[in-house]
Formats: structure tokens, C-alpha cells, sequence
């Protein structure tokens, strides 16, 4: 049976990211469910200070840019493995699911004062349980002539201008009807929505690459969950999916440019192995985690 790596990898890339958890085979959606919980929300921190420089630096950054929407994100909070000891056994993964925002996200995350809002823990959900964490998403496209498809960031974006990622964004709480915590909590529809949610998380990665590479969503594979990466810096976590597109790289190419979200890329290249390679150090860490991941998945394949 596939054990899951869960521990940070040991390689030169090691400051860049962590490894939260991986299946190189790929999970289906019927492999992974979510529970969505306000116990998996953010922490408040002690320091009054730190945490008031929550508002201060969100009141900055609208100053800065009025056109910065405060929306609602899935809070990363952990995971559950269920794997039986039978080799025949479907492996299954429960990630757990709280609320954030993109205020606390800036406030938090993206706060130049950020490591003082980790905990000392060898624990990643407690070392990180007063910062926002969003969970973002990524996925690596693979064409039916074997490129992936890699896009060079925009230079006015808020997060790593001019870097190269694979397409991606986040599930959204409001595709599943979520805006807070006050909702009918009865069994029937708590399960109703952790399976809403479960299936936003692949519904979501498919309308992130639609949107910003042009693909019809006809042409996409159903995507296959590979892991979990958080990259060191801000400690941002992104789930990534890999995902076979039937199209060609010049049909992508030609594609590209009327795509939904285009203003958010300069670029869209389609490269080797040996490119991506080459490239991949000039990526965010997260992206660069979700790399190895692809790497455990190719290496698994040619085993």
C-alpha cells in the first residue's frame, strides 16, 4: 500500500517549502472528503498589538488599491489519513476545513511581522494556527503532446510578479453557498455540505485553469489529487491536482490568448521535464512544492 509523505523534504529546495502530504498515484474524488468545522478556524493571537496590525495593514493596503475585495476563503487546518491495513483497501484522505478571509490572509500571512503570529511547535497546524492560511490550489496540466503548461505571473498582481506557476487559484466558499458559520448544523446537512466542499476542490481547480488558460473544460481530464505543499516563506498552503488536457500545446497556445483571466499572466509556456526543471527555482515555494510533487508522481510511474 502507498504510504503518503508527510515529512518536509531533505533536498537543496528544503527552505523554499514543505511537503504536507503526498500520493504520487493520485487520488479520485471519491478518495478524499472534507470536514468543515469552525474548529479549523484561525486563532487569535495574545499579542493585541500583532493582532490590531491586522486592520492597520488591510486599511494601508485599500489606500493603496481601492479595488482590493476582502472575500471569503477555505482555512487549511490539518488532515486525516484512512488507510486499512488490507493492500486492496481504497486509500482515503480527510482534509479538515475552516473560514478565513483575504484581510486576515494580508494581515496575517502576508504581514511583515508573520513569523510572530507562528507558534513553537513541530506540528504544522498548531505552528501555524494564529495565521489565516488559506488554502490555495494548483494544478499541473499535462498536453496530449507531454508539455506542461507553466505561466509566467503578471507584474501587477499582489503576490510574486513576474514568477513562474502552474495555473491555480482557490476553492470558493460562496461556489457552495458558504459565507459564514451560522447555518443549520443537523447532521444531514453537514454532511450535505462537507460534500459540497469535497467536490469544490475539484470543480475548482478545472474552473482555475478554464479561466486562466482558455481550455474548454471538455478538453480536461478529471483531475487527480497529488498532495499538499506549504511553501516556508508566509507559510501560504496550496492542494495540487494533476490533470490531462487532450489538446496540443500550439492549440493551447492559440487558446490562451482569449482567456477569461489572461490580465493575471504575461505569458503561457508549454515545457519539457527538463524545462520545468530549469524553471522551477524562479517559482513561488508553494509552486515550487507542487513541482516535487509532480517529480514523486513521475518517478512512481516509471518505477
Amino acid at each position: 500500500m502507498e504510504k503518503p509523505i508527510t515529512k518536509p523534504v531533505d533536498d537543496e529546495d528544503r527552505i523554499a517549502y514543505r511537503l504536507l502530504l503526498s500520493y504520487p498515484s493520485g487520488l479520485s474524488p471519491s478518495q478524499v472528503s472534507v470536514v468543515f468545522d469552525e474548529v479549523y478556524d484561525r486563532i487569535p493571537h495574545q499579542d493585541i498589538n500583532l493582532e490590531n496590525s491586522i486592520s492597520e495593514i488591510w486599511d494601508w493596503r485599500v489606500q493603496q488599491n481601492a479595488s482590493l475585495f476582502n472575500g471569503t476563503k477555505f482555512r487549511y487546518g490539518g488532515y486525516v489519513l484512512h488507510s486499512g491495513g488490507d493492500s486492496n483497501q481504497e486509500q482515503h484522505v480527510c482534509l479538515h476545513l475552516g473560514l478565513t478571509d483575504y484581510r486576515t490572509f494580508v494581515g496575517t500571512n502576508l504581514n511583515p511581522l508573520w513569523e510572530r503570529f507562528l507558534d513553537p511547535s513541530e506540528d504544522d497546524c498548531r505552528q501555524c494556527q494564529r495565521t489565516s492560511s488559506p488554502l490555495g490550489n494548483g494544478a499541473v496540466v499535462e498536453t496530449s503532446d507531454k508539455r506542461i503548461l507553466v505561466l509566467q505571473r503578471s507584474y501587477n498582481v499582489g503576490e510574486f510578479p513576474g514568477h513562474y506557476v502552474f495555473p491555480g487559484g482557490h476553492p470558493e466558499p460562496q461556489e457552495v453557498g458558504i459565507v459564514s458559520h451560522h447555518y443549520d448544523k443537523d447532521e444531514n446537512n453537514m454532511d450535505l455540505i462537507n460534500r459540497n466542499i469535497s467536490r469544490e476542490m475539484f470543480d475548482s481547480i478545472i474552473r482555475e485553469v478554464v479561466e486562466e488558460i482558455g481550455v474548454p473544460a471538455a478538453s480536461l481530464c478529471d483531475p487527480v489529487f497529488i498532495g499538499i505543499s506549504r511553501r516556508i516563506l508566509n507559510v501560504r498552503p496550496a492542494a495540487f491536482f494533476f490533470i490531462k488536457c487532450s489538446l496540443q500545446s500550439n492549440e493551447i497556445q492559440q487558446l490562451y490568448s482569449g482567456a477569461q483571466d489572461g490580465y493575471e499572466s504575461t505569458q503561457l509556456y508549454t515545457v519539457s521535464m527538463s524545462d520545468l526543471e530549469n524553471i522551477a527555482s524562479k517559482m513561488p515555494g508553494c509552486h515550487q512544492g507542487g513541482f516535487a510533487l509532480y517529480k514523486l508522481m513521475v518517478e512512481m510511474k516509471d518505477m
